[in-house]
């Protein structure tokens, strides 16, 4: 058992390696191989720390996971990231939830902490695991990405919520005349997973996925203490503590409360926009004017959003950006914290494109660098550069930090169509008078743009 508690001590001095070098793109990758060793490390020690083991039975588990994680990892696109995110969180919760609803019809240790740690490694798995899969049915398109809310929605979430105190607390205290409490906790747990997530709206999944994301590591944790296994108890904290805190970032980078992500308040419908159902008068441009007003540009900032993403358009821009410079162009790129539909969701696309990190600049770092800004080029990104978060009160996105394009000498807009963004509203930047739309794939238009550089 020592030498277990020693590799779990190797094991989480590596966790902490890889999510320091997770913060950067340059070392992500890193990262990623140092907290798999981690992970390899601490499995090895817990498979040797137990005498009667099938391992017949772990090896076949473990090579169809193996198979399912790597066609997942071949098939899945960069645009889909966010929705296997979403199901690989609920997937951690689920097997969470499993493994302690086992302790409990199998307790190895029937006490009174032991049905305690069970019945939070349950509720919260389960809801983990209900909350993920409505997530990504948001995602996919299978559910509306509209918030989905119905009178007397938090009256509900408020009761099942008491109603979950009490079932958890007759099952930690009634023994083993439990079962009908533990089921109905099970159920109960399940159902405001769901009415939890109904009601946030698909331009908040970025903060849904990160706190989904925490939950999942809690509810490992809990697991951890049903099985008495620090490795678990440490892994499970370390993913809980830092979703929790990537789950702060993104709040903050929306103005939203924690309070109200966690309870459901979020995307929840509000007093219409005076922007809505107001005619916007647009000006188009063609990839040979956009080309002739880079030519004339010193400073340009690049603004990646979903957009980019859907039209897997990265290497296309960064094939532009480095023709610019070569040009004796300043390129930029503005990486608001919310942009795309996960965390970090620009990040990777444009780490995947080989993007200078040192290009890519935060909101707080960027939005200065606007004013002097020759030719600000949005990329498929809507929500996140609408002024309509500063002054109109009755939008769904007011108080919302954007980035400042509008405060560019030129915006030219890439948008397949003027659709609105997650958000459901209009975007008033498309009117202004510096703005110009270009309107087409992304990637086809990035694509002619570098060969119109290349004939001027």
């Amino acid at each position: 058992m020592e030498y277990t508690n020693i590799a779990y001590v190797l094991a989480a001095v590596l966790f902490i390696l890889g999510i320091k070098r997770l913060s950067s793109p340059k070392t992500a990758r890193s990262g990623n191989t140092i907290a798999s060793v981690g992970m390899l490390i601490a499995i090895v020690a817990t498979l040797v720390s137990y005498d009667l083991l099938d391992f017949q039975t772990i090896a076949i588990g473990m090579i169809i996971g193996a198979i399912i994680g790597a066609f997942f990892a071949i098939k899945v696109e960069m645009t889909q990231m966010p929705q296997m995110v979403a199901i690989f969180n609920g997937f951690g919760g689920g097997a969470s939830a499993l493994v302690a609803a086992a302790e409990y019809f199998n307790p190895a240790n029937p006490s009174t902490f032991n049905s305690a740690t069970i019945a939070i490694s349950v509720f919260v798995g389960t809801l983990t695991f209900t909350g993920s899969f409505i997530a990504f049915g948001k995602l996919q398109g299978f559910v509306s990405g509209k918030p989905i809310v119905f009178p007397g929605q938090k009256i509900l979430n408020a009761l099942i919520a008491i109603s979950i105190v009490f079932l958890g607390v007759y099952t930690v205290s009634m023994g083993a005349d439990a079962d009908p409490y533990f089921y109905g906790l099970v159920a109960l747990a399940a159902l405001i997973g769901i009415t939890l997530t109904i009601p946030i709206g698909g331009a908040d999944m970025p903060v849904v996925i990160s706190l989904l994301n925490s939950y999942s590591g809690v509810a490992a944790s809990a697991t951890g203490f049903v099985l008495m296994n620090n490795g678990l108890i440490i892994s499970g904290a370390l993913v809980g503590a830092s979703g929790l805190i990537l789950t702060n970032i993104m709040c903050k980078g929306m103005n939203r409360s924690l309070a109200n992500v966690i309870f459901g308040a979020v995307g929840l419908v509000q007093e219409a926009s005076s922007s809505d159902g107001k005619q916007i008068q647009v000006k188009s441009a063609s990839t040979e004017e956009v080309a002739m007003i880079l030519e004339a540009a010193e400073k340009i900032i690049v603004v990646p959003g979903y957009g980019l993403a859907v039209a897997q358009a990265q290497h296309a821009i960064r094939e532009v950006a480095d023709f610019l410079e070569n040009m004796g162009k300043k390129v930029l790129y503005a990486i608001h914290p919310v942009a795309g539909r996960m965390p970090g969701h620009m990040n990777v696309l444009l780490a995947e494109a080989n993007v200078p990190y040192e290009q890519l600049l935060d909101l707080d770092q960027v939005n200065p660098e606007f004013e002097d800004c020759d030719v600000a080029i949005v990329l498929g990104a809507n929500d996140v550069v609408n002024p309509a978060a500063r002054h109109d009160t009755g939008s769904p996105i007011y108080g919302m930090p954007i980035l400042d394009v509008d405060k560019s000498k030129t915006v030219l807009v890439n948008k397949r169509t003027m659709n609105p963004g997650f958000a459901g509203i209009q975007n008033e930047l498309f009117g202004f008078d510096n703005t110009l739309m270009v309107f087409g794939d992304a990637k086809a238009m990035l694509t002619d743009l570098h060969k119109d550089l290349k004939e001027l």
